[in-house]
């Protein structure tokens, strides 16, 4: 059992933290913000449903002290301002990347071998901006975009076919924007069958977008960004890491002539381990899905430069 601090309280990082705890995935864990108080109050609850649901994980909250962070194997990172109704996630870049920035720098002080796991928005800026800020080794710094994505794919192909999502196998690669995830739904399948023969073409593309605007869909109904479905997701990350499962899942990774593409981090699918994300999985993507895959880098990488023009990457 490992030790893994939460950066942020909010509602991302508690429902993460929350089920690190109960799933038993980590032994310690310490979430840290930087409003007074929330980090404790949240850490004090989560304890008192300790004996009910029968975990011994001890809990920390602590409001921006550091310290309490030394030693931690995983950092998942959740700080900063979440998008609102109408928002995109690139609009989030200026004020998210200060924030992004001064935590990891802070948290490598005291925890130099950690593996960090950026959930930030937007997090494929956010992922380039850690990596190229500290100068870690790109296998502990990845972001976590696809894997929700994905999950969410495989909600809206479930709900189409009336079937349980367990049933459902499909990825989502490319950015963690609603106009540069790819949905793969050519290698989609339900017990090993395409989905093309199960869904019409229109039904399936209808699937596509609803995928890549589900983000924007949550955000309108609830107000704020959406929060179990990416506390899970990190959970199970950190899960795969922890337990060197050697597990496929799309995570935003460094490419170095993967894919054709160098210096950008985006989502592709990787195999998680003890070392981080360990191995890029190359997949034989068609002349349509590269050309989606190209376009996708290119507008990660006008960010990207955002970020070079404010002299942080």
């Amino acid at each position: 059992m490992a030790k893994i601090t939460v950066i942020g309280a909010g509602n991302v990082g508690a429902t993460c933290a929350d089920i690190l705890a109960f799933s038993k995935i980590a032994s310690e864990i310490v979430m840290l913000d930087v409003k007074e108080g929330t980090a404790e109050g949240k850490a004090m609850d989560m304890l008192q449903t300790a004996n009910t649901l029968g975990f011994e994980a001890k809990i920390t909250g602590v409001t921006g002290d550091y310290t309490q962070t030394a030693g931690s194997e995983v950092i998942i990172v959740t700080s900063g301002i979440p998008r609102k109704p109408g928002m995109s996630r690139e609009e989030l870049i200026g004020t998210n990347a200060d924030i992004v920035k001064n935590v990891v720098d802070s948290c490598l002080t005291y925890s130099p071998n950690a593996i960090f796991l950026i959930l930030t928005n937007p997090v494929d800026a956010m992922t380039y901006l850690a990596l190229k800020s500290t100068g870690l080794p790109k296998n502990r710094v990845f972001g976590m975009g696809g894997l929700m994505d994905t999950a969410r794919f495989k909600y809206y192909l479930s709900q189409a076919m009336k079937v349980n999502s367990k049933q459902v196998d499909a990825m989502v690669i490319g950015g963690h924007g609603d106009t540069t995830m790819i949905p793969l739904k050519r290698f989609a399948n339900c017990k090993g069958k395409p989905v093309s023969e199960l869904l019409s073409a229109k039904a399936l593309d209808e699937v596509v977008n609803d995928t890549m605007v589900g983000g924007a869909t949550l955000t309108k109904l609830l107000g704020t960004s959406a929060w179990m479905a990416p506390g899970a997701s990190a959970a199970m990350v950190v899960k795969a890491i922890l337990n060197d499962e050697k597990i496929v899942m799309p995570c935003c990774v460094s490419l170095n002539g993967e894919y054709g593409h160098s210096d950008v981090c985006i989502g592709v699918p990787v195999v998680l381990g003890k070392k981080g994300w360990e191995k890029i999985v190359t997949l034989k993507l068609n002349a349509e899905e590269k050309d989606l895959f190209d376009k996708s880098v290119a507008a990660v990488r006008s960010t990207n430069d955002v970020l070079k023009e404010m002299k942080m990457a």
